[in-house]
């Protein structure tokens, strides 16, 4: 099955992103909500009533696709206003609607243009109006950012929140792209094989990601595995990789033995690099790695290391940072946080 424990409430004009790699299910359960495929259990409700049987045409809910099917030969106002026209709408209505969403989308002073006279974003705002303009309970929003570059993914980012708040409608937001969810939403469900694996608000889930899945999907985090050698009150120390133990609190709800495999997640941006016969500060936890490449990003540099785990060990030094004291591919180093800041993962 495609979708096999989905069990989510959105409130109304919320803005929600399903977020998942491609075959998670949630462009499935998109299509579910659409009425485009019908549950074979469970239920689909919208405002209480159940619609899984409900055809699409019927619930008042309307989707944006990746590609924005845009009527060439109409103009933006055409394309905007063709909903309700074929609705058969006051004339007087739909002209007062269409010139008012075209405000809200910021393209009245292309209302007479064709799609293909517009850019990218500009036709993804015109598919927005005229999925906006019959007023839908839900806005379905099927990747809509995947079609453009980086520079107007982010630009559009910034539109779609304000469109949304504008409209004061629910926007229901598939994407396979992390940053995506995580900047647009304001509740965010991770999704893998069918199943939701975390829901909650984007601070949250991103921050205080519940198990390496969500923890390593989501980026940002180090996930290092090893075997329970104490536990004391709320700290337990776990055997790193490297062969140094690494202290790291306990969390609510989650019981662990000496002797325990565990995994735990340290935020790439909580790392500090310390070179080799440095101490490391008092209440911090610590592993020793090398450098295996380092990567400028701008604002950051992201610093490779080999810690001895299967996966590359990534820290974020600020740029001034970095190029104060830089390191070089092979040097060694200590990578160390603040005990408090690693998190336990189921």
């Amino acid at each position: 099955m495609a979708v096999t424990e989905a069990d989510f409430a959105i409130a109304s004009g919320e803005f929600f992103s399903l977020l998942g790699p491609s075959g998670c299910g949630k462009t499935t359960t998109l299509r579910m909500i659409a009425g485009f495929e019908t549950p074979t259990e469970g239920a689909i409700r919208l405002e209480g009533a159940d619609v899984s049987r409900v055809p699409p045409h019927k619930r008042n809910v309307n989707t944006v696709f990746q590609h924005y099917a845009l009527f060439p030969h109409m103009t933006v106002w055409d394309n905007v206003a063709y909903g309700p026209r074929s609705m058969k709408k006051d004339k007087a209505e739909v002209n007062r609607r269409v010139d008012e969403l075209l405000e809200i989308v910021r393209l009245t002073d292309f209302a007479k243009r064709k799609p293909a006279q517009l850019s990218g974003g500009q036709q993804q705002r015109v598919a927005l109006a005229r999925a906006a303009i019959t007023e839908p309970r839900v806005l379905l929003l099927d990747e809509p950012l995947s079609a453009l570059d980086e520079h107007l993914r982010i630009q559009m980012r910034q539109e779609l929140r304000y469109m949304q708040r504008e409209l004061g409608i629910t926007f229901v937001h598939v994407t396979h792209t992390q940053l995506e969810a995580i900047a647009l939403a304001d509740l965010v469900v991770v999704m893998e094989k069918g199943k939701i694996r975390q829901a909650g608000a984007a601070r949250d889930v991103y921050a205080s990601p519940k198990d390496r899945y969500v923890a390593e999907f989501l980026g940002g985090q180090n996930v290092l595995s090893g075997q329970v050698q104490t536990v004391n009150g709320h700290l337990a120390v776990v055997a790193a990789p490297a062969g140094t133990g690494i202290t790291v609190p306990l969390t609510p709800g989650i019981h662990v033995d000496k002797g325990d495999s565990i995994a735990i997640a340290v935020r790439r941006d909580d790392v500090e690099l310390v070179r080799p016969g440095a101490a490391a500060a008092d209440g911090t936890a610590s592993v020793p790695g090398r450098v295996t490449a380092i990567e400028y990003q701008g604002y950051f540099v992201k610093v490779m290391l080999d810690a001895g785990g299967n996966e590359d060990f990534v820290v974020y030094v600020s740029e001034r940072k970095f190029f104060g004291n830089p390191l070089g591919v092979g040097d060694a180093v200590l990578a160390t946080w603040p005990v408090d800041v690693a998190r336990l993962l189921h």
